[in-house]
């Protein structure tokens, strides 16, 4: 087994500036026993050299005074930590470039990005094709590292202060293109231009052909060294980020850490998500972190969902000005390390899988219903588009799949889907999904889409039926606005819901009416008597929960949802800012895991509110003996009547991990 394969890390990045190279390893090998951290992340090389290369093509830090790689490898070493060396690529210091300009990025007009002294280098470019391996040589050969990571992979078309330059239009970059497409680069214009999902495929072509020789080098020699960066070819650790940014677009995302290792955990088997908390608040402002309550919720989100701890400042400890992360962070680093037999292991027991989209302008749909499933309390996992065919007997086992957003799946995802179907699967699509794939719609929803997609504002939907719609009683209309496609569902075998109601004159108040409605629906459901059911929304309430977050659109989601999943797992009163997990661990036993999202409010992470008199009930989980506390190891008061176990918490302030001891005779399966 390798020695990531236990799934247990708790890794912190050093990420050094040049003036690092004099630091006191000592001093960080002390500060990291404080984390009780099992891997240290340090650069090596690229950028600059910490180590002194012999390579020319490799610049060496002029802060260099010894070997501090060695140092810091063989340190961690005898602390039994496990070291993986930092590169980055993508760029390379201004004295390359005067010696071989052919290796850099070039903008329309042929000029490079020069940002103070560093420069951007081309991924088709002998530099990252040849001299990037060169370099990995080097390191594995002359320091006994345990794994690599690559910074900024793939294709850079900003600056650091946010500049745009757009695609690199180098003699390298034009050959492959035409290689490739069968086109000319220099034709290409941007995301709005007709060659964009072949420039997109370029992208993804060459990246995968790097990273594959990356792999093939690596593996040949050092098969024992795990390979990271943040796509997920031929690499053992998919690495992500839970990051801020200053120029980011509200709503911030409170369950960042959360869908960046679900989207991970189930979609592959043999791969770990290590997902980093970055301390700082900006790339602009490295030396101020963000709210140590943000940082809490990000690192028990990771371990919550399946995966390690990763922390990540700038520089060594030793001078940081901003401190306050760090105490919260070494707490839960110690937690985990008291119990990571546990974390790392947990069983899905999901009731239904949320796709992940690959299209472009499915994202936000895909984050809305996340956000609903979540507070919903719903168990779930997600699985990237591109894992459908892969993970297909995980598809199979839940009730339902949610399909947001999907546009022209390949052949094979299809195929997956389909027999998920036949399976007696419940297919649930939203967002226009497959709205140029007639086939699609027709077999699997029973519905055809007319092309018409109304944008206009005003525009209603009729949800009256409260036997469909139990929690929007009292409410017969709900807005629906930036696109409802009309589709035709035949009534012979589909139930139309939602009937669409006209736009009308909204202003001045004198002439708000005239509404009128139409012969659209928003919702077709095909109830098949061979397979699964198909649901089809043909509007976006996923994009419209996440922006405007009005709980209606979720109802509407979820009230249809319960109706497919039928008796839950799981029952609870708990506030829906209350994030809840449900596990099996390797030994039968469950888990329950709770986490109090209070304290956020839209745009500042506080202290969590403390919540009383919490109640859980358990359904078809087998016999359950007793609980405990893992965090207390207290025990915990439960209750069995028929098949419900009932769990009683008398409060819960930020987080509370619940393990359900268990007849191991009679445990449920899982996936």
């Amino acid at each position: 087994m390798n020695w990531w394969s236990s799934n247990q890390l708790r890794l912190i990045q050093n990420n050094l500036r040049e003036i690092d190279a004099g630091m006191n390893v000592d001093l960080l090998m002390k500060e990291l026993q404080e984390f009780q951290a099992n891997v240290l992340m340090m650069n090596a090389g690229g950028i600059f050299a910490f180590y002194p290369s012999t390579l020319e093509h490799q610049y060496v830090t002029p802060y260099l005074h010894a070997d501090v790689l060695q140092e810091a490898v063989t340190k961690a070493h005898e602390l039994d930590m496990k070291f993986v060396a930092r590169f980055d690529f993508s760029k390379a210091h201004e004295s390359l470039f005067e010696a071989h300009p052919e290796w850099f990025y070039r903008d329309r007009e042929g000029q490079e990005v020069n940002y103070y002294g560093i420069v951007h280098t081309c991924l088709n470019s002998a530099y990252q094709q040849e001299k990037s391996l060169e370099t990995i040589t080097e390191v594995l050969e002359k320091y006994p590292v345990d794994g690599i990571f690559f910074n900024m992979f793939g294709y850079q078309h900003w600056d650091y202060s946010g500049n745009y330059y757009g695609p690199c239009y180098c003699d390298n970059c034009q050959r492959r293109f035409k290689e490739i497409c069968g086109s000319e680069l220099l034709d290409y214009t941007g995301p709005e231009h007709e060659l964009h999902a072949a420039y997109l495929q370029f992208q993804e072509v060459t990246s995968r052909e790097i990273l594959s020789k990356i792999h093939d080098l690596v593996k040949s020699r050092w098969p024992h060294v795990a390979i990271s960066t943040y796509h997920p070819h031929q690499v053992d650790i998919i690495r992500k980020e839970s990051n801020t940014s200053l120029t980011r677009a509200l709503p911030l995302w409170q369950y960042s850490a959360s869908e960046n290792v679900a989207s991970v955990v189930q979609s592959w088997d043999n791969k770990l998500i290590s997902n980093c908390s970055i301390n700082a608040i900006d790339l602009t402002y490295r030396f101020t972190g963000v709210s140590p309550y943000e940082t809490e919720v990000r690192l028990l989100q990771n371990i919550a969902n399946g995966s390690g701890l990763d922390f990540c400042v700038i520089g060594a400890f030793e001078g940081y000005p901003d401190r306050r992360n760090f105490p919260v962070a070494q707490r839960i680093f110690r937690y985990h390390a008291d119990h990571e037999h546990i974390y790392g292991h947990l069983a899905s027991m999901a009731e239904v899988i949320l796709i992940k989209p690959s299209a472009a302008g499915a994202g936000r749909e895909y984050l809305g219903l996340f956000k609903m499933l979540k507070e919903a309390h719903i168990l779930f996992d997600v699985i990237v588009e591109e894992r459908i065919a892969a993970m297909a007997h995980k598809l199979a086992a839940v009730k339902v799949v949610i399909l947001p957003g999907m546009q022209r799946p390949e052949p094979l995802t299809l195929e997956a889907l389909k027999e998920v179907q036949s399976q007696g699967v419940a297919l649930l699509a939203t967002g226009n999904a497959f709205k140029n794939d007639a086939e699609c719609l027709q077999e699997w929803f029973g519905v055809v889409h007319s092309g018409d997609v109304d944008m206009l504002p005003a525009a209603y939907l009729h949800v009256g039926d409260n036997d469909l719609f139990p929690s929007l009683k009292d409410r017969d209309w709900i807005t629906v606005s930036g696109g409802f496609s009309r589709m035709q569902f035949n009534p012979s075998h589909t139930e139309r819901y939602m009937p669409y109601i006209e736009p009308a004159s909204f202003g001045p108040p004198e002439r708000a009416y005239g509404h009128q409605m139409g012969e659209s629906y928003g919702l077709g459901i095909t109830q098949y008597v061979d397979r699964g059911a198909g649901i089809y929304y043909g509007w976006n309430p996923g994009a419209l929960y996440y922006k405007h977050g009005f709980e209606d659109h979720k109802h509407a989601v979820t009230d249809i949802l319960d109706r497919f999943i039928g008796e839950r797992s799981l029952r609870t009163d708990l506030p829906a800012s209350v994030e809840l997990f449900l596990n099996q661990m390797e030994d039968g036993n469950l888990l329950v895991q709770l986490l109090n999202l209070s304290g956020f409010n839209g745009t500042t992470y506080m202290e969590a509110l403390p919540l009383y008199d919490l109640a859980i009930e358990l359904n078809n989980i087998g016999t359950s003996i007793h609980a405990y506390s893992l965090c207390s190891s207290k025990a915990v008061p439960i209750k069995r009547e028929a098949s419900v176990t009932r769990i009683s918490l008398p409060m819960l302030a930020r987080y509370e991990a619940i393990v359900i001891g268990m007849d191991h005779a009679s445990k449920r399966e899982v996936m």
